[in-house]
């Protein structure tokens, strides 16, 4: 299966705090693993606020997915028109160009986000 993490599950993988369904999947040899620039964008502008519980050096982080073998999907055009078709269940613009990444390129989202969950398309929520 390709895996497209989201933002959250990315993070939760640097801290090590998975849910055990999501470690299975991502150990899983048969998957392969996905990251979007757009998570890295997230990254840096949450690093930006300086908040004490945002820990994370985008930098490092993209560089850490690169050297384990996660494959980095960048913002396209198709991606940007097809979130024209997602249901307005979601504001939050990260999560709905994932969404229309997953769907435009063909992979599952891998998700901690019950609203994301409940989008149409394939999505493994995980918690």
């Amino acid at each position: 299966m390709k895996l497209l993490l989201d933002t959250n599950i990315i993070l939760m993988t640097a801290f090590n705090a998975l849910p055990e369904k999501a470690v299975a999947m991502i150990k899983d040899p048969v998957n392969s693993l996905y990251f979007s620039s757009i998570s890295i964008w997230e990254t840096v502008i949450k690093n930006a606020l300086k908040k004490r519980d945002f820990q994370i050096d985008p930098s490092r982080l993209h560089h850490s997915l690169l050297a384990n073998g996660y494959v980095e999907i960048k913002l396209n055009s198709r991606h940007s028109l097809h979130v024209a078709s997602l249901p307005g269940l979601h504001k939050d613009p990260f999560d709905r160009i994932l969404l229309a990444q997953a769907a435009v390129e063909g992979l599952t989202l891998l998700t901690s986000d019950s609203i994301v969950a409940r989008y149409p398309g394939d999505i493994i929520h995980v918690v």
